[in-house]
């Protein structure tokens, strides 16, 4: 007979799960921190949402709107959908793990692209399921490889349009393609946290599809574009039974008034995400040159960051590069999580940031 354990052990597969690490955002002592490495808005928060959730930071005594009405309401207003189809959540992490919760179980598969969000896997296991990765193209979803990866175990198929970190998209036919080849009883994820930066006549965020398939849900964020990633605030869009067994699962409270409040203020406030676009939109072709002319390789980008891939010569690697930048307080995102160990993700910064940036790579790659 085997000994009991000394203390409570997890579940199988618990410890299998590689934790998700943030990017840094700690700059060498007497160098001011120019933070590149979490995809944040260089732009700040929306003037109203910020008058907004001070207003509410007044009555905190009182319990949210477990519904987050509000939110929810301002967001079908812009969006033309239906509310009762929207639930929204503490970022849309929490609701990609809500549907692995509800829709995964041991001997379930979810099936996500080689380099895509390390939520996906993580969900997946803590859910009991079993990750299924499946190999890009030129660092992009292959939505051959998807079709083929798909089992009578598989429940979820995870998609980021675009991706993180690489970059890239798929175009929306070829999404409706993936979905026309997947089977009734699995639900297709879109994930579309950067779909505001989009400037692509081939794609759509999936709302349409979210809007008229049984089987297709897409999730959305406020930490980007709007600039409230500190308040944590996402939102799904899918079937209303779905919308019905998330509800069922989810905490009663699990966005704060707050958080309620400033969202739904961000999502009416049109010249802000204006100016967030345009920035960007001047940016990342500004970056994507220059570093170009570095040397350097650039995946291209449609987001708000950009995929930088070094040399394999010593002292020109990615680990030498994000020294270099380090030490002069800018901070990006190591990607060897991703599979990625050779590259550097960048997120599109401030002026003073994406100068810098250049400036100090320019040296890095000049030096002997």
């Amino acid at each position: 007979m085997s000994a009991s354990p000394l203390f409570p052990q997890p579940r199988p597969g618990v410890l299998d799960i590689a934790a998700y690490v943030p990017g840094r955002d700690k700059a060498p002592q007497g160098k001011t921190l120019h933070k590149l490495s979490s995809n944040e808005t260089p732009l700040g928060t929306s003037p109203k949402a910020l008058e907004a959730y001070h207003t509410v930071s007044e009555k905190l005594a009182a319990y949210p709107d477990g519904s987050a009405l509000q939110l929810r309401e301002a967001i079908a207003r812009r969006h033309g959908i239906d509310k009762d189809r929207i639930v929204c959540g503490n970022g849309s992490d929490e609701l990609l793990a809500l549907l692995a919760q509800t829709y995964l179980g041991p001997g379930d598969e979810a099936v996500f692209s080689e380099h895509g969000f390390l939520v996906y896997p993580i969900a997946t296991r803590a859910a009991g399921g079993t990750p299924v990765e499946v190999p890009d193209v030129d660092l992009t979803a292959n939505v051959d490889g998807f079709l083929s990866a798909v089992t009578e175990r598989t429940k979820i198929v995870f998609l980021a349009n675009p991706n993180n970190p690489t970059g890239t998209y798929v175009p929306f036919s070829e999404v409706r393609r993936l979905h026309e080849g997947l089977p009734p009883h699995v639900l297709l994820v879109l994930d579309a946290a950067y779909a505001e930066y989009v400037r692509r006549n081939d794609y759509e965020s999936g709302l349409e599809l979210a809007a008229t398939a049984p089987n297709v849900v897409m999730t959305r964020t406020f930490s980007k574009i709007y600039g409230l990633a500190k308040l944590r605030i996402g939102w799904m869009f899918g079937p209303a039974h779905v919308a019905d067994a998330l509800n069922r699962v989810r905490g009663p409270f699990n966005m704060t008034g707050p958080a309620i409040a400033a969202g739904a203020a961000a999502m009416d406030d049109g010249p802000f995400i204006d100016a967030a676009v345009a920035h960007n939109a001047h940016w990342v072709p500004k970056l994507t040159e220059g570093l170009e002319a570095l040397g350097l390789k650039v995946t291209p980008s449609v987001g708000n960051f950009i995929l930088v891939h070094f040399p394999q010569t010593a002292g020109k690697t990615a680990d030498d590069a994000d020294t270099a930048l380090l030490s002069e307080g800018v901070v990006t995102r190591k990607v060897g999580a991703y599979k990625l160990p050779n590259a550097l993700r960048v997120t599109v910064g401030t002026a003073e940031a994406n100068t810098l940036l250049l400036d100090v790579l320019r040296r890095f790659m000049q030096a002997p």
